[in-house]
Order: structure tokens, then C-alpha cells, then sequence
């Protein structure tokens, strides 16, 4: 009788270890299954460690790449796949942030239950937000230019169009060590973090509307330059005596040196911070590149040059879309995403009447200095950036959204080394948005 329980006790200890291995499989398959799978050693899925399955279509149905028993073939128009090259990827894994690399488990097919589709010899069919027309209009409008070109849907936070130059034609690749091929691989719009000049006067005027309580009722004198510890801040004009309205229209270095200096750079850096202008955001699970800000001492000409985007501001451009994002959306920021359809978090990164002090200011920014007639029929709010880099050059900024329910578009270019900013940057935002628009 005493074998009979020590023989049940042990075959009950072999069962509970072998339901206790069993669960351990399954929870690593559950959250390691993917990079089992995702080997570049599994042939049924990868052919020589290349990709070898799936299919990439834009928002419309348009193919833009697609692999299967060794052939692989990207976009049918030379112009698009020039386009979307960032956005698409190569099926070498050069640009990490495109979707051949970044989404290659879905064109497997994989999911924890079913395994791969890849095994039956139908990979899976990944539809990203984007619309390639829309990319192919703006990678036409930059017209050879380096710089990043992004569009939105602030209500649903998917990317509609997102082009990153220079690109080449991946169906046809030229020689890559070539000059003018210099950071091919990397998708400026995701990737980088560029001097913000102007444009981050939107991040000093909000932190003024909530922080500085007089601020509408003061007024901002405008001699051309004012010293500020010793140095003196120079303005791109004389613009005499101005509201803050006028002040932001003017893009007045001037007046946003006096409202850098009454909010210090502690509230500048933190409205920064609170934006996520400085962090290391996620599109879809691809990590951006982060922003960076050094607080200027308190006084100096520094912290001037701070409130105004210059000094040691850097911020990229996605994080730059997701803000202006926010303002158009009372507040609240969807987080771009790239997929079709793909749910997108949110955040609140300003106070709704805030925000709408913003958008108005904005709205103000083309009826008074940029004029309505160089963006016809678009309801559009905007602010200009030159970012002056300390060479004679300057990178030129156009951000902004349409206030307008039915095209509820944000956007932001950024041509670098593109001169002034509204003869540089406002012709391709306008370019890509009445695309969008007419296509809509």
C-alpha cells in the first residue's frame, strides 16, 4: 500500500511538473514566440536571412513591396517607390525604421496561435496609413531638397504622408557612396533632431498663456534688438510696439526673449518636456529620436536664445507633428501611428482653452503675415521656422494643421540648409496639402 501512494505521489509530482513546463512554454511563447520566429535562420520565412514573404499596400490597396519564393518587387511607379522608400524599407534591413524591418512579423503572418501564414505559402498583407500619391507629391515638391515632409489626421493619429530625403529607387539602386547619398538610410521624419527656430516660439507662448498673467494685455516694443546680460538679441525687423499676437505673426526675437526671461528656463524646459519634444516617442512601436534642451542661466541672453528655438534646442520632426497635433485638437495628442486602422493612444498635452488661444494665434500667423493667397482654399494655421545652424545657413521650418473638420490635417516640413522658411517650406506643405485635400 505504501508503494502504491509513494508510486501516485511521484506520478503526481511528474504531472504537475510536466503542466508546470507546459505553462512555461506557453508563456515564453507568448512573449517570445515572435523572435522564435522571427529568426533570420527560418527558411519558410526569411530566403539567405532576406525577407522571402508578404505583402506591403498603401491605405489605398497600392502595392509597395512584396516578396515570395525568392522574388521580391516593390511599387509599379518609379516615383512613388522613390517616395515611400522610408516608409517601406529595403528588403535589406538598411533602414530599420521602414516597414519591411520594423513590421516583418506581421508580413509573416505570425500570430502565437496559427504559427506563421508563411508555412501554407501566403505571407501576410500589411496596409500602412499612408497614402502614396500624397508621398509622391511631396517628395515632388522638395524637389531633390534633404529634409522630412509629414501629414496627419490629428482625430485618428495615422500618418497620411511621410517622405524623408535624399531616397533613391530601391528597384534600382545607384551607386550609394555617391555625395549626394549621404544618410540615405535614415528617415529624417523618425530619425533626427533638427535646431527648431522659430517654430518653438509655439512651446514658449504656451507656457506664457498659462504662466504669464497679463500676457494679453501687455505690449511688446520692437527696436530691432535688445540687450539682454551683456549680449545683445537681435530681431529679424523693427516691428515697433506689437500685442503678442502681432509679436508671434512677427516671429519677433524681441519679444520672445522678454517672455523667455519672465518664465526662466525651467518652465521653458519643462513645457518642452511636457510636449515630448525632448523624449523618445514611439510610431507604431518604431522609437523616434529624441530632443534635447539645455537650460540657459537665469538673465543671460542664453535663456533668450532658448525660448526663441536657437541656443542648444534640438526637436524632430515627428515629435514637432504631434504637437502642433495637439493644438489643433483641443489639446489632445493621438499618437501618430503608420498602420491602417491601428488603434493610437492619446494624451492631453494642453489645457482645451490653451490650445484654442493657439490655434487662433496661428490662424492669425497667415491672415497677417504669411498671406491666405499662398495656400488657396485651405483653412490653414501655421508657424514659419528659420533655424539659424551658426555657418550662414538655415533650416527652414513650416508647421502647423487645417482647422477644418473635414480635412483634419496636421503637418510639418523641414528642408534642411532650406533658407527662409516661408518661401522654402510653405510652397511643399501647401503642395502636399491641397493633394490631400482634392484627394479627400
Amino acid at each position: 500500500m505504501k508503494k502504491i501512494k509513494a508510486r501516485s505521489y511521484f506520478a503526481m509530482l511528474i504531472s504537475l511538473g510536466l503542466i508546470f513546463g507546459l505553462c512555461v512554454f506557453a508563456a515564453r511563447l507568448f512573449s517570445e514566440g515572435r523572435d522564435w520566429v522571427m529568426l533570420r535562420a527560418n527558411r519558410n520565412v526569411f530566403n539567405a536571412g532576406v525577407l522571402d514573404t508578404g505583402t506591403v499596400v498603401d491605405r489605398n490597396g497600392v502595392v509597395l513591396a512584396s516578396a515570395s519564393g525568392g522574388v521580391r518587387s516593390f511599387a509599379g511607379d518609379a516615383d512613388v517607390r522613390v517616395a515611400c522608400l522610408h516608409a517601406v524599407g529595403d528588403y535589406s534591413g538598411n533602414i530599420g525604421s521602414g516597414a519591411l524591418s520594423a513590421f516583418d512579423y506581421k508580413l509573416a503572418g505570425y500570430d502565437p496561435i496559427n504559427g506563421v501564414a508563411a508555412l501554407s505559402g501566403n505571407g501576410g498583407k500589411l496596409k500602412l496609413s499612408i497614402d502614396s500619391s500624397l508621398n509622391a507629391a511631396a517628395c515632388q515638391a522638395l524637389n531633390g531638397r534633404r529634409g522630412a515632409v509629414l501629414v496627419s489626421n490629428y482625430r485618428t493619429g495615422e500618418i497620411l504622408c511621410m517622405v524623408s530625403l535624399p531616397s533613391y529607387d530601391p528597384a534600382s539602386p545607384p551607386d550609394l557612396s555617391q555625395p549626394q547619398y549621404e544618410g540615405v538610410f535614415m528617415n529624417r521624419c523618425l530619425g533626427a533632431a533638427y535646431t527648431p527656430g522659430s517654430v518653438f516660439k509655439l512651446v514658449t507662448l504656451a507656457a506664457a498663456i498659462e504662466n504669464v498673467p497679463d500676457l494679453y494685455s501687455r505690449t511688446f516694443t520692437c527696436a530691432g534688438s535688445v540687450t539682454v546680460g551683456g549680449d545683445v538679441v537681435r530681431c529679424t525687423g523693427v516691428h515697433g510696439q506689437q500685442t503678442v499676437e502681432q509679436a508671434l505673426a512677427n516671429s519677433c526675437n524681441v519679444a520672445f526673449s522678454e517672455l523667455s526671461q519672465a518664465l526662466g528656463a525651467d518652465a521653458v524646459y519643462e513645457y518642452a518636456e511636457k510636449f515630448g519634444l525632448l523624449s523618445s516617442l514611439e510610431t507604431s512601436g518604431i522609437a523616434t529620436a529624441a530632443g534635447s534642451m539645455e537650460k540657459a542661466g537665469a538673465g543671460t541672453s542664453d535663456l533668450s536664445w532658448m525660448g526663441i528655438g536657437q541656443y542648444q534646442d534640438l526637436v524632430s520632426p515627428i515629435a514637432m507633428l504631434r504637437f502642433v497635433s495637439a493644438i489643433a485638437n483641443d489639446g489632445v495628442a493621438k499618437e501618430p501611428v503608420l498602420l491602417r486602422n491601428a488603434r493610437s493612444g492619446s494624451e492631453r498635452l494642453l489645457e482645451a482653452a490653451a490650445a484654442e488661444k493657439l490655434r487662433a494665434f496661428m490662424s492669425y500667423n497667415v491672415a497677417y503675415a504669411y498671406g491666405p493667397a499662398s495656400f488657396p482654399n485651405l483653412k490653414i494655421c501655421a508657424k514659419t521656422g528659420t533655424a539659424e545652424l551658426g555657418d550662414g545657413t538655415s533650416h527652414a521650418w513650416f508647421v502647423g494643421f487645417l482647422d477644418d473638420s473635414e480635412n483634419p490635417l496636421a503637418f510639418t516640413v523641414l528642408i534642411e540648409k532650406g533658407g527662409g522658411a516661408l518661401a522654402g517650406a510653405g510652397p511643399v506643405a501647401n503642395a502636399v496639402l491641397q493633394a490631400a485635400v482634392g484627394g479627400a
